[in-house]
């Protein structure tokens, strides 16, 4: 197989020349970068992207940790950090992690392995101590905040998102009102949820509140557990639209009304929201990734907060 030491001789330039040619360096003149391009062409030269990348002292590959796909949160954020890779020349390799401490660890060793230029983290497993030594060997970048110096993040002020929906809410008049999370007290915005709802009404009764709901199967089965309470709910935020749509499609088969029986409002401005017209706190978790990728390419260490909006439907 040619080497690149044989492309330079035949093509009568030197090593150095055919490397810019190949690195796509502005700086090689259009004769000689056309004679290289030929002896590529002409013994089928494909060069080794790795010793490339070594010399170049870059993948242009970014890593992008999530707990998992199919979930409109996250594949949001994803949505945003691949807009930006195209537009930009860089390639994202998605790290699934299923909240596994040691595979996100495993993630972060490829950045010291230099198979990565950085990783954006949109929801992590391991405690900060366990992953800002890994910054010195790339950029790490959060999708929630984060005070240590090391780590950039592109994050939205989630608490006072809560502490706006349930203000809402009660200034509608509802004082019974349930919520729905994903993971449990081990997740920041479970916690903050809480938080916020203690603060706006007091304390929380427990079967108010329906952890590990993904998906629209789960957002129905917490609709039936809320809903059959004896002193039910007549308001229920969801963790996503998709959850608020299965809690809806509960009602209507108990012939609810919304939201003159209850109200419903839900997360992240989803099309099946948007479709049944349901209220919806969007944190804009698109520009979310696209912010985040912005970091990791400009190696920046920036904390930069997306603002996120309430979208006010029929739902409520």
């Amino acid at each position: 197989m040619a080497n690149i030491n044989e492309i330079a001789k035949i093509a009568g330039v030197s090593v150095s020349t055919v490397s810019r040619v190949l690195n796509h360096h502005k700086y090689v003149s259009e004769d000689k970068r056309a004679a290289v391009q030929k002896v590529i062409n002409d013994m089928n030269y494909t060069p080794n992207r790795n010793a490339i990348d070594l010399i170049r002292g870059e993948t242009k590959t970014i890593g992008f940790i999530i707990p998992y796909n199919n979930n409109q949160a996250f594949d949001q954020m994803l949505h945003g950090a691949l807009n930006k890779s195209v537009e930009k020349g860089y390639t994202i390799t998605v790290l699934p992690t299923k909240y596994n401490k040691e595979k996100e660890i495993e993630y972060l060793s490829m950045l010291k392995n230099k198979l990565l230029d950085g990783i954006v983290i949109t929801s992590r497993a391991n405690p900060w101590e366990a992953i800002i030594p890994y910054s010195q060997y790339g950029e790490v970048v959060s999708c929630e905040y984060t005070e240590h110096p090391e780590i950039g993040c592109a994050y939205i002020d989630r608490y006072s998102s809560y502490l706006e929906v349930f203000q809402y809410l009660k200034e509608k008049g509802h004082t019974t009102v349930a919520f729905t999370a994903a993971r449990g007290m081990q997740s920041v915005s479970t916690q903050q949820t809480i938080a916020a709802y203690k603060e706006i009404f007091g304390e929380l009764r427990p079967e108010l509140y329906y952890p590990d709901c993904y998906n629209m199967e789960d957002g129905y089965l917490a609709g039936k557990k809320l809903l059959a309470l004896p002193a039910r709910p007549t308001a229920i935020y969801a963790n996503g639209d998709e959850i608020a749509g299965g809690i809806y499609q509960y009602a209507r088969s108990l012939h609810m009304n919304i939201p003159e029986d209850l109200a419903i409002i839900g997360q992240e401005n989803q099309p099946i929201g948007i479709a049944l017209d349901f209220s919806s706190v969007d944190h804009q978790l698109i520009k979310v990734g696209e912010q985040a990728f912005d970091l990791v390419i400009q190696k920046s260490r920036q904390k930069v907060n997306i603002p996120y909006r309430i979208i006010h439907r029929s739902s409520i």
